[in-house]
């Protein structure tokens, strides 16, 4: 018996998912139907409930789970532990990032990565928030990057930046002149925000509605470069993350303004697996991403 059985049983039942269990081993889902049947065959006993419409396991099932995660566990560990002690930093990182982050934030630091790690894959695939909780929890990604971080039970947050949140328009509109705005005068302006599950959104209202005033959106959008062109075409206001609009300040197609009074900060945070053994190049990855930004790539 192959650990590789062991552990396309474990990301089964990790993602609830034969589609997902194959995608993670690169094998078809029959591979995956066939490699169950082959384990209920070696050890007698059934572990998926084919009655229930969900998936879900027998008891046999839930035993030989738990026993198939330490097997995994221990066998990933031994890698990593002769990885190191060959000083090998090699192999593929698979993040998931929701836009605004993967785009603006992520670039200096996978950069340095890179230059100092040249044999490892770093793979980047830009979700919305919620999927990427999913892909964490699920496997599918070692990494996850998200904007106002939740604590789950399987997933560990860790802490990455904070970003300063600024009022941008376009040249033309009365606030470019000026270098702060309070919020009352924002919220009097058409707004042009992210979609209202996004999480940044629901904190951008939060903000407003603790002070008693209401925004007044004119356009709404699930990622951050279609909100700077809608207010470039002059549709409106918004409040974005500072990094995220760096170029467009150089070039002169959006000014940003301060809030007045306060500043207000969207805090990012990076996502892993709870209980998940962390390869040599993680690792590293994760220790990248906790250094100092690069001077003058990001936000001030």
């Amino acid at each position: 018996m192959q650990i590789e059985t062991f552990k396309v049983f474990q990301d089964l039942v990790d993602s609830r998912s034969f589609s997902k269990a194959a995608q993670l081993n690169f094998i078809s889902q029959s591979a995956v139907s066939q490699q169950i049947r082959a384990l209920e065959e070696r050890f007698h006993v059934p572990l998926i409930d084919r009655g229930n419409k969900y998936l879900s396991l027998t008891r046999e099932g839930q035993i030989f789970y738990e026993s198939a995660k330490e097997i995994v566990n221990l066998y990933q560990s031994l890698q990593n532990r002769l990885a190191e002690l060959r000083n090998v930093v090699s192999g593929v990182i698979r993040v998931s990032t929701v836009y605004s982050i993967g785009l603006h934030e992520l670039p200096p630091y996978l950069r340095r990565f890179l230059k100092e790690y040249p044999e490892v894959n770093v793979r980047i695939e830009y979700r919305h928030a919620r999927q990427v909780y999913e892909d964490v929890q699920d496997g599918l990604s070692d990494v996850g990057l998200v904007a106002y971080p939740v604590q789950r039970k399987t997933i560990r947050v860790e802490p990455f930046r904070k970003d300063r949140l600024v009022v941008i328009c376009y040249p033309s509109h009365p606030f470019a002149q000026r270098k702060e705005v309070t919020l009352a005068e924002v919220a009097k302006e058409k707004f042009v925000g992210f979609e209202s599950d996004i999480p940044t959104r629901k904190a951008i209202d939060r903000i407003f509605r603790e002070r008693g005033l209401e925004l007044r959106p004119v356009m709404e959008f699930d990622n951050i470069e279609t909100v700077k062109r809608a207010v470039e075409i002059e549709a409106g206001i918004s409040v974005v993350p500072l990094a995220t609009v760096q170029q467009e300040l150089k070039t002169g197609t959006l000014c940003k303004v301060e809030f007045a009074g306060q500043s207000y900060y969207r805090p990012l945070g990076i996502l892993c697996k709870a209980g998940r053994v962390l390869s040599p190049a993680i690792k590293r990855f994760l220790e990248t991403l906790k250094q100092e930004p690069v001077e003058g790539a990001l936000g001030d």
